[in-house]
């Protein structure tokens, strides 16, 4: 659930709870915020120092914090001359992506800045992100640690810095087209026109939601601009190893999206299951199993293992369909379906269609492995009939 407050502005109005923020603004500035109490004050008094008073604007925090920053939000917007906006979130869904995207479903205005809360990100760039975009037409705007004028300076230490360059490097390396104009794919400084984002095929994971909006629905027309990117103002950073595997698991999801790469991805972790399964048999056979049940024990710790790639990292999106018991046993059915489904095929290309044992085993394994994928999809992955759309309205509550 997400409580939404308005915050007084420079006359002191009293706290009111409402569904939107009463003025709309030129520019929405959306600030995901997890425990950064320390920094709200100083942030708030940058943008007020920054964004003139000709461009109307409004911030939106949207907090999924276990300290006070949500109260410490609202005493520092009694001091600023525009509408300040906390939406607070019982259940982080989609980690800073998500919080994003529930920003971006609250702004007014036009333009929307999305913005870190850490002070690393100069809200003195804001009138030019947005000038930029008029300007030029575009639908997204970038500000880039990697064009002429920009830095990286604030990232602390080398690791951070390798980490930052490897990734970006992956991800453009993933996606050449669709990231084709933005150097800094990872950044989490931007400007997008509120018309260009569809929402709802957005599916956060973790923190680097303009990859997300690049990659699933990225808007006609993207430039850049340069930027520093700051020290951090107080606190600590929140990258950690555990948002290092939530963002590759992200980048397997966002590159698995379509039905081909999927059927690629399931192929290459198909390859992968035969690592345990023959682990698994040689250890049985040693132990004086006869070959025939080992083999048939040995297909299970396959089939287990494609089963948890697959579930991680092919259709994350979708396990929320059925329950896991549900999806393992019929997962489990149509991996061992594929074993007594291969010999008849084998031996209908031989004795129907002439063809030599190597090749009617070759054209078997590739009959049963799409027979395979398709009913993966199908029977184990696919929405039951008339949930999809209540699932959505839960989440969009």
């Amino acid at each position: 659930m997400t409580h939404e407050y308005t915050v007084p502005g420079e006359l002191g109005e009293p706290v009111v709870e409402t569904a939107e923020v009463a003025e709309p603004g030129a520019v929405t500035i959306v600030v995901p915020t997890f425990n950064e109490s320390a920094n709200i004050r100083q942030l708030l008094r940058q943008i007020t120092e920054s964004v003139p008073s000709r461009l109307p604007c409004e911030v939106v925090f949207v907090d999924d914090s276990t300290d006070d920053t949500p109260q410490v939000i609202h005493e520092a917007a009694k001091d600023c001359p525009f509408p300040v906006t906390v939406l607070h979130r019982d259940e982080p869904v989609g980690g800073l992506g998500g919080a994003v995207v529930e920003g971006m479903k609250a702004a007014t205005s036009e333009w929307i800045v999305v913005m870190d809360g850490d002070c690393q990100h100069p809200p003195s760039l804001v009138p030019e992100l947005v000038a930029t975009g008029e300007r030029s037409n575009a639908g997204l705007v970038v500000a880039s640690r990697y064009i002429k004028g920009g830095s990286r300076a604030g990232l602390a230490g080398s690791y951070r810095v390798a980490v930052s360059r490897g990734a970006t490097w992956l991800t453009k390396a993933l996606f050449p087209r669709r990231l084709h104009g933005i150097s800094d794919p990872m950044s989490g400084f931007f400007a997008i026109r509120r018309s260009a984002v569809t929402a709802e095929v957005l599916q956060p994971l973790g923190y680097k939601i303009l990859l997300e909006l690049a990659v699933r629905s990225r808007p006609r027309g993207v430039t850049e601009i340069p930027f520093v990117f700051q020290d951090r103002f107080a606190g600590e950073s929140k990258s950690s190893a555990q948002e290092g595997l939530r963002f590759l698991r992200h980048l397997a999801g966002l590159r698995t999206a379509s039905p081909v790469a999927r059927m690629v991805g399931f192929g290459l972790i198909g390859v992968t299951g035969f690592v345990p399964n023959l682990l698994a048999l040689w250890m049985l056979t040693r132990a004086g199993m006869h070959y025939v049940p080992a083999e048939i024990i040995a297909n299970q710790f396959g089939v287990a293992w494609n089963f948890l790639l697959i579930e991680h990292l092919l259709f994350r999106d979708r396990r929320r369909h059925r329950r896991l018991w549900d999806r393992i046993g019929r997962f489990g059915l149509l991996a061992n379906a594929d074993l007594v489904l291969r010999i008849p095929l084998i031996a209908l290309f031989v004795h129907r269609l002439g063809m030599g044992a190597l090749s009617a085993t070759a054209l078997a394994l590739v009959t049963t492995f799409v027979l395979r994928f398709v009913g993966t999809e199908a029977l184990v992955y696919l929405p039951r009939r008339g949930r999809g759309s209540g699932t959505a309205a839960r989440r969009a509550v």
